[in-house]
C-alpha cells in the first residue's frame, strides 16, 4: 500500500494525476486524509519545480477593451494574468483557508467591526517601490470609490473608514463582518502604488511577473520579477504568455499541437475526445461557477415578475444539464448559491413545468416575443443551451428569439447593459461575497437589477450575525426571495474543466475558479 502511494502522491507532484483521485485512492485503501494530504506535501517538496522556459496558456475570455485596471477585471483573461503581476492582501489555498499574502496577519475586535492588517516588510512593486500600509489603505479606499465602478465595489462599501498608520491598515466597518479576510481575497483587489490612484491601468504590481506585453484580445506576456517577496514559490518559468484563443476548437488544436501548454473552459462535450491525446490531462473539479440567464427587474417586459417566473418554470434544466454540461456540473435552482458554500441548506427544486409557466406567462399579459441575447463566449455551450431554452419555452406558448453577439464586446456592450442575456459567474468565497457582488442595490455588478431595499437589509443583518444557526436561516430566506422574486434563471451549476500539456507539472485542483483560481501560470511549471 505505502509503495503505490508514494508512487501516486509523485505523480500529483508532477501533474500527472489530480488531488482528488489520489485522496480517493487514499480512502479506499484506508488511508486518513490528514495522512494522505502529508504524503502530497512531502512528495511536492521532494519533486521540486523546475526553472525556466516559457509558460503559455491558451484561454477564452479576452477583449480588445479588457484593462489593466483590476477594478474592471471581469472575464478570464484579466483575471488569469492579474494573478500573475499582481499580489493580493489575502488568498484562499485549495482547501479554502486563508494565506496571508501582503497582510502577514489580520486581527478583528470581538465584536469583528474593526479589523487590523498588519502589512508585510520587504514586498517590492515592480517598479522598485517598496509596498506601504498606505499603498494598501489607497487600493481599498478606490475600491470604495463609486467612480472607480469596481466589482468588488458591492461589499466594499460595508467599510466605513480605511487608516493607516506605520505598517497597519485598521478597517472600521458600518457593520459587523466576520467574513472580512475572505471579502479582501477577491481578485479585484490586487494592491498598486497609491491604490493605483494615479494611473489604475498601470499593470504595476508586485506579482511573480513583470509585465512586457498588453496587447488587449490578442495576447499578454510577463517575465519573472527577480525581486519577487516569495521567491521560489511562484513565478516557476521564466516568462509567462497569454494567447486570446476564444475558439473553442482553436484552442483545443493549440493544446493538441504544443502552441500553448494549458487551455481553459473545455466544452463537456468534446472531454472524452480530448482525454484520448497523447499528453494531455483534463483538469475539472466542482465548485460555485454556475451558467445563466439573466433577466433586468427594472426594464419591460420583465419588471413583471409573472413574466420572470413564466421564463424560470419554462426551462428544462435537466434536459440542459444532460446535454450542455453531460455529467460534468449539478442543477441549479435559481439562486447563486450550491453546497460548495458553508451554511448552505436545500431548497425544494424547481422543475420544468410548462403549464405552470403559461399560467404566469398569461397573467403577466406580455404578448409577442421575448429577446434573448447569446455568445460563445457566455460560457461552453451557451448557445446551444439558448436553443433548448428556447424549444422548451415554446411549448409553455412562450416565444423566445435568439440574438447571437459577437464574441468580442460582449462584456462590455450586452452583459449588465442589455436585459436578458446569456452569462456566468464564477461564484465567490462565501455567501455575503456572492450577495454582495451582485445582488446588493448598491452593486455595480448586479446585473439582474434586483434592487430591493428590504433584501439589502438582510443582507447586512446575516453579515452582522455571528450565531451561525441564525445565519444560515438568514442566508436561506435570501435565497428563496431570490429564487422566487429576482431576475436570475439558473439552470446549473458548472464543473470547472481545464487541460494541461504533457510537460506541464505544479497542478493542483482548486475548487474556486478555473485554473487553479487564476494561479496556474505563476504556479505551475515546465518539467525537463
Amino acid at each position: 500500500m505505502s509503495n503505490e502511494l508514494d508512487y501516486l502522491s509523485r505523480r500529483v507532484a508532477f501533474g500527472k494525476l489530480s488531488r482528488r483521485d489520489f485522496l480517493g485512492r487514499a480512502a479506499a485503501l484506508g488511508v486518513s486524509a490528514s495522512f494522505a494530504n502529508s504524503l502530497l506535501s512531502s512528495a511536492a517538496r521532494a519533486a521540486g519545480p523546475v526553472k525556466g522556459g516559457t509558460l503559455k496558456a491558451g484561454l477564452v475570455g479576452g477583449e480588445s477593451t479588457n484593462s489593466l485596471d483590476p477594478a474592471l477585471m471581469m472575464t478570464q483573461v484579466p483575471f488569469a494574468f492579474g494573478k500573475c503581476w499582481g499580489e493580493m492582501i489575502v488568498e484562499l489555498s485549495p482547501e479554502g483557508k486563508l494565506e496571508n499574502r501582503i497582510a502577514e496577519e489580520i486581527g478583528s475586535s470581538d465584536d469583528a467591526k474593526v479589523w487590523t492588517l498588519k502589512i508585510r516588510d520587504g514586498v517590492e512593486f515592480h517598479n522598485g517601490k517598496t509596498v506601504t500600509a498606505e499603498d494598501v489603505a489607497a487600493t481599498l479606499e478606490r475600491h470604495s470609490d463609486e467612480k472607480s465602478k469596481s466589482g468588488a465595489l458591492g461589499y466594499m462599501k460595508g467599510i466605513e473608514t480605511i487608516k493607516a498608520s506605520g505598517k497597519e491598515v485598521v478597517l472600521t466597518l458600518k457593520e459587523a463582518n466576520a467574513d472580512l479576510p475572505y471579502l479582501l481575497s477577491d481578485y479585484h483587489l490586487i494592491v498598486q502604488p497609491n491604490g493605483g490612484k494615479d494611473k489604475p491601468d498601470a499593470g504595476i504590481g508586485a506579482g511573480p511577473y513583470k509585465i512586457v506585453t498588453n496587447e488587449p484580445g490578442v495576447r499578454h506576456g510577463g517575465e519573472r520579477f527577480a525581486n519577487y517577496w516569495q521567491g521560489d514559490k511562484m513565478g516557476h518559468a521564466d516568462q509567462i504568455e497569454v494567447i486570446v484563443i476564444n475558439d473553442a476548437t482553436a484552442r483545443t488544436s493549440a493544446l493538441q499541437g504544443g502552441q500553448v501548454n494549458m487551455i481553459n473552459r473545455v466544452e463537456p462535450k468534446i472531454v472524452d475526445l480530448i482525454k484520448r491525446l497523447p499528453g494531455v490531462t483534463i483538469r475539472n473539479h466542482a465548485g460555485p461557477g454556475h451558467y445563466v440567464f439573466i433577466m433586468h427587474c427594472d426594464t419591460a417586459p420583465f419588471d413583471n415578475n409573472d413574466l420572470r417566473m413564466a421564463l424560470k418554470l419554462a426551462i428544462d434544466r435537466e434536459e440542459m444539464l444532460d446535454k450542455i454540461l453531460r455529467g460534468y456540473g449539478s442543477l441549479g435552482n435559481d439562486f447563486p448559491i450550491n453546497a460548495s458554500y458553508p451554511l448552505f441548506s436545500e431548497i425544494e427544486q424547481r422543475k420544468y413545468d410548462p403549464d405552470k409557466a403559461k399560467f404566469h406567462y398569461k397573467k403577466s399579459g406580455h404578448d409577442g416575443t421575448v429577446l434573448l441575447r447569446t455568445s460563445d463566449v457566455a460560457f461552453p455551450g451557451a448557445v446551444d443551451a439558448s436553443q433548448l431554452f428556447q424549444q422548451s419555452a415554446a411549448k409553455a406558448g412562450i416565444k423566445i428569439e435568439l440574438k447571437r453577439e459577437p464574441g468580442d464586446g460582449y462584456w462590455n456592450e450586452v452583459w449588465n447593459k442589455q436585459p436578458f442575456c446569456a452569462s456566468y459567474w464564477g461564484g465567490r468565497s462565501t455567501q455575503d461575497q456572492m450577495y454582495s457582488t451582485a445582488y446588493l442595490s448598491s452593486a455595480d455588478w448586479n446585473d439582474t437589477r434586483f434592487k430591493r431595499p428590504d433584501f439589502d437589509k438582510m443582507v447586512l443583518a446575516a453579515r452582522a450575525e455571528l450565531d451561525e444557526t441564525k445565519r444560515k436561516q438568514m442566508y436561506h430566506d435570501m435565497a428563496v426571495m431570490v429564487r422566487d422574486e429576482g431576475g436570475l434563471i439558473l439552470p446549473m451549476f458548472n464543473q470547472f474543466i481545464d487541460a494541461t500539456g504533457a510537460k506541464v507539472g505544479g497542478w493542483v485542483d482548486d475548487p474556486h475558479q478555473e485554473l487553479m483560481n487564476g494561479y496556474a501560470l505563476a504556479k505551475c511549471w515546465l518539467e525537463a
